[in-house]
């Protein structure tokens, strides 16, 4: 009996012990992640956020002229969905170990092809993608460090890194517009029947980054299967772009005339857009 009673104990420590949920407690340096599409590529950049707390940062706890992680804890890493240009050097697709240098007056930015390793004490320079130098700028302080994209269009994305009194800034070119044009192109030559909806989204997107040649070219290919409300506005639009103001409005008026009872506010739209012209 007094076996029973001591196998029942021995059993409800147990339990009591493996049956708690796991004590999760803040880490000294957070995990922190970015991810921004730029164009139709995506971006996203992974790592440990280590705080100033206090400490000298630059030549202290990081020293100069020595490969740092970019971080803490593992190895930071930065991931591109397709090839990209950075500082106008090619970088095939992939997930790197984004590595640096510091230094007083200029930085080494590193693209490694092993992005998973803790830290930069495995750094294998023979595996190295890429690397740059870049010139730190002083910026306002910041205790946790940290990526942010501070100027983006449809092609480029410049990415800085930020902690205490130091950015340190690299441009990425996706090259989305070309690639995006490259894609539209084999589109509308691969259909397998004429529609006006590819070649028109295909036109309309090359107005607006204006690529007027494959624009005009890719409108008059959907003009010729539709002319409809969307593809006289476009056509519209493009005359008033080249300075024919009288025939933009015409085209506007003939887009005006097309519209369906269910475009009612996109008439009133082009009508108010067109009014500047007339």
């Amino acid at each position: 009996m007094r076996k029973t009673g001591f196998i029942i104990i021995a059993l409800l420590v147990v339990t009591t012990v493996y049956g708690q949920q796991a004590l999760r407690l803040p880490a000294a340096s957070p995990k922190g992640s970015l991810m921004q599409t730029v164009g139709i590529t995506d971006i996203t950049i992974d790592y440990s956020r280590p705080g100033v707390k206090g400490r000298q940062i630059w030549g202290g706890l990081v020293p100069y002229d020595q490969m740092w992680r970019t971080g803490a804890n593992a190895a930071t890493t930065i991931e591109f969905s397709d090839e990209v240009m950075v500082n106008g050097q090619k970088l095939d697709k992939g997930k790197y170990a984004l590595f640096t240098i510091p230094g007083r007056d200029q930085w080494a930015v590193v693209f490694n092809k092993q992005g998973e390793q803790w830290g930069a004490f495995n750094h294998d320079a023979a595996q190295d993608a890429l690397r740059l130098t870049v010139k730190p700028e002083r910026a306002d302080f910041r205790e946790w460090m940290g990526f942010e994209i501070t100027e983006m269009t449809t092609d480029t994305a410049k990415v800085v890194l930020r902690w205490e009194n130091v950015a340190v800034p690299f441009t990425v070119d996706t090259q989305s517009i070309q690639r995006s044009l490259t894609a539209a192109d084999r589109a509308i030559t691969q259909a397998a029947s004429a529609r006006w909806q590819t070649p028109y989204r295909a036109a309309d997107f090359a107005f607006t980054n204006n690529r007027m040649d494959e624009a005009q070219k890719w409108l008059d290919m959907s003009l010729k299967e539709s002319e409809n409300t969307a593809t006289l506005w476009l056509k519209a639009r493009m005359l008033a772009k080249q300075g024919k103001r009288a025939d933009a409005v015409r085209a506007a008026d003939a887009a005006i005339a097309k519209a369906r009872p269910d475009q009612a506010d996109f008439a009133s739209e082009i009508k108010r857009l067109s009014a500047e012209w007339r």
